[in-house]
């Protein structure tokens, strides 16, 4: 959530933030009006409160020197004070109430280094890495590699639980446990990073302080019956458990990882990427977030980037870094960048990990602070990244390290993981 203050004193910087972020149910004009109705309510209050705190002085005043009939008549008064003040603080509390609601829909504003553009055309590339690998036969796409291999079972996936819901078998699933294992001990054992273990489950103050609500409400997995929503990345539980909480500033900052589940409805993804496993509603994910103190925090977004290059550099994977545009970037973001891999058998580079510093946005939500120096209590910065994102990199590596015969070589620090073995090869 915005800072009010911030609103009050530049509406017209936050306009302009909605406008260049295309969120069209943010009305910051009906925010400025409730706010400024609100604002007024208060000072009507508080000014019939010092006149009933003026009565009562007289009445008192009044009972001390014996003029009963008198002092009868001034409690009338006071009562007839007493209710206006009543309904003047339920007045109050609707209007802000209301004016709370509409804050909800307004974006995270972004920094002043993102480029403005309506959509990702307007994305930047910001640098490249990786060579781009030649083959001497035609490349296959992670479905036809993995079919073959016998370790990514798509039909008996959908079977149990509906499309989008992938089966890794045998290897496959080794793959998996060996990347997620080599990616928490990379991060724990070399960046830093303190490892957790979170609930997959969250309630609705939860989701609302990363800002999952209310605006993705829609794309999410809701239990009806326990009011609880499986969560769409481990950001979600990491960033809530100093929520409510002042940090002492001398521990900041803190840095977080956890392995998660994660589901995602893809509502407003219908009909795209229908095969494989580039788009898929449950997924594993590795996911990096961090506590830190406003000061630094658009360095520290560049220090969590770095940490997942460093991942896909160590798997030989050509990728790009894409500096996102205002029309592309989350309704919470001050500052994303994406990683992108390629994936020779598709053709198209993959999304493999995104990387956010939401500022004081999630903080002010979730009311997590520290104490400085000066002993001021005031918001951390909240910053989170993919570190990385299983789907896309399997697919990455499926489709870059295939052989002619099928078979496919993994990279060399993935194998202490896999039990020294280096390749995976077709059934027979």
């Amino acid at each position: 959530m915005i800072d009010i203050d911030l609103l009050r004193r530049t509406p017209d910087l936050v306009r302009q933030a909605v406008s260049n972020k295309a969120e069209k149910h943010a009305d910051v004009n009906k925010a400025c009006e409730i706010d400024a109705a609100w604002r007024k309510c208060r000072t009507e209050t508080e000014t019939l409160q010092k006149s009933k705190n003026d009565l009562d002085a007289r009445i008192g005043l009044l009972m001390r020197e014996k003029k009963a009939a008198e002092a009868e008549s001034v409690k009338a008064e006071s009562r007839a004070l007493g209710e206006k003040i009543k309904a003047a603080e339920a007045e109050a509390k609707r209007l802000d109430e209301e004016r709370r609601a509409a804050l909800e829909w307004i974006p995270n504003l972004p920094h002043e280094s993102v480029p403005v553009a309506a959509d990702a055309a307007g994305n930047v590339e910001v640098r490249h890495w990786g060579e781009r690998r030649t083959f001497p036969f035609t490349p296959l796409a992670h479905w036809d590699v993995g079919e073959k291999l016998g370790i990514l079972d798509i039909p008996r996936g959908s079977k149990i639980a509906g499309s989008g819901f992938p089966l890794f078998v045998g290897a496959g699933s080794r793959l998996c446990r060996a990347l997620v294992n080599w990616m928490m001990d990379v991060h724990v054992q070399e960046h830093g990073y303190v490892e957790l273990n979170v609930p997959v489950i969250a309630n609705r103050p939860t989701m609302y302080a990363t800002g999952q609500l209310p605006k993705l409400e829609q794309e999410m997995y809701f239990v009806e019956r326990d009011g609880l929503f499986l969560i769409p990345t481990a950001e979600v539980p990491v960033t809530n458990i100093y929520r409510d909480e002042i940090l002492p500033g001398d521990t900041l900052p803190r840095y977080h990882t956890a392995y998660s589940v994660c589901f995602r409805r893809e509502a407003g993804a219908a009909g795209k990427d229908t095969r494989g496993i580039i788009r898929v509603h449950q997924f594993e994910k590795v996911e990096m977030v961090k506590f830190v103190r406003p000061e630094g925090s658009f360095d520290e977004l560049e220090r969590l980037v770095g940490n997942a290059e460093t991942l896909l550099q160590r798997l030989g994977l050509e990728y790009r870094v894409l500096l996102l545009s205002t029309g592309d970037m989350s309704f919470a973001s001050a500052k994303t960048y994406d990683l992108e891999v390629w994936a020779p058998g598709v053709g198209r580079y993959l999304e493999a990990s995104s990387c956010s510093n939401f500022t004081d946005f999630q903080a002010r939500r979730g009311n997590i602070r520290f104490r400085d120096k000066e002993g001021k209590v005031r918001l951390v910065h909240t910053l989170n990244g993919s570190g990385l994102a299983l789907p896309r990199v399997i697919v990455a590596l499926l489709e870059t390290y295939q052989n002619a015969d099928g078979s496919v070589t993994l990279p060399e620090v993935l194998r202490p993981y896999l039990g020294g073995e280096a390749t995976i090869r077709p059934i027979k």
